[in-house]
């Protein structure tokens, strides 16, 4: 009985150590990715935003880092398939652009846009695509290809498009060029001088 509860016993210890040892290699590897992704917050991309003012109305740019949204789409439970993810998706730009009236009114009243409500938010979920575009340090031209358009329903005072751009490569510069249609302020242009994708994987 004794020599069954030996081996019981060693069988258990050799089980339990390499069970350890797989989740000590697992969770090195999941800490080391999660450590990458935490560096995103730690560069401060955040506070890196570009803001032009023409007369009432704010137009603020940030760049946002695509392994960002990404966990922010996906969660950070599995960061092995964000990785994944990134990979097949880093010529890939995200741009957040918010626009808010000094006096926090919503800027798709008609006294502003100069159409009825619907038509302003119609505007913003399917027009803005062409309003932008971006420049890279290389001279190309990008067009926007997609708009998500974050709807408030007035509770926030201002209004904020996520743009896409696909096609750049993660380590260029770019300057991001928008037409103001929408409420008629002119041309206006965003230089983006850090490139924050610029994170090893």
């Amino acid at each position: 009985m004794k020599d069954l509860t030996k081996i019981v016993f060693v069988l258990a210890f050799i089980i339990l150590s390499s069970c350890k040892k797989d989740k000590e290699t697992t969770t090195s590897d999941d800490s080391e990715i999660r450590d990458r992704y935490f560096n995103l917050e730690k560069i401060g991309w955040k506070s890196r935003i570009y803001t032009q003012k023409v007369e009432d109305v704010g137009f603020i740019a940030t760049e946002v880092p695509v392994q960002y949204y990404l966990l922010k789409d996906l969660g950070n439970e599995d960061l092995k398939t964000v990785d994944s993810i990134y990979e097949e998706n880093k010529r890939e730009r995200v741009v957040e652009f918010t626009f808010q009236q000094e006096e926090e009114k919503d800027l798709l009243d008609k006294k502003f846009t100069g159409m009825d409500y619907t038509a302003a938010v119609k505007y913003m979920s399917f027009g803005l695509e062409k309003d932008f575009y971006v420049i890279t340090s290389k001279k190309d031209t990008i067009a926007c290809s997609g708009v998500t358009y974050e709807r408030s329903y007035k509770i926030a005072p201002y209004q904020k498009v996520l743009l896409f751009f696909s096609g750049i490569d993660p380590n260029e510069k770019i300057q991001l060029v928008y037409t103001d249609f929408l409420f008629r302020k002119g041309t206006l242009k965003f230089q983006f001088k850090d490139t924050y994708t610029q994170i090893a994987l």
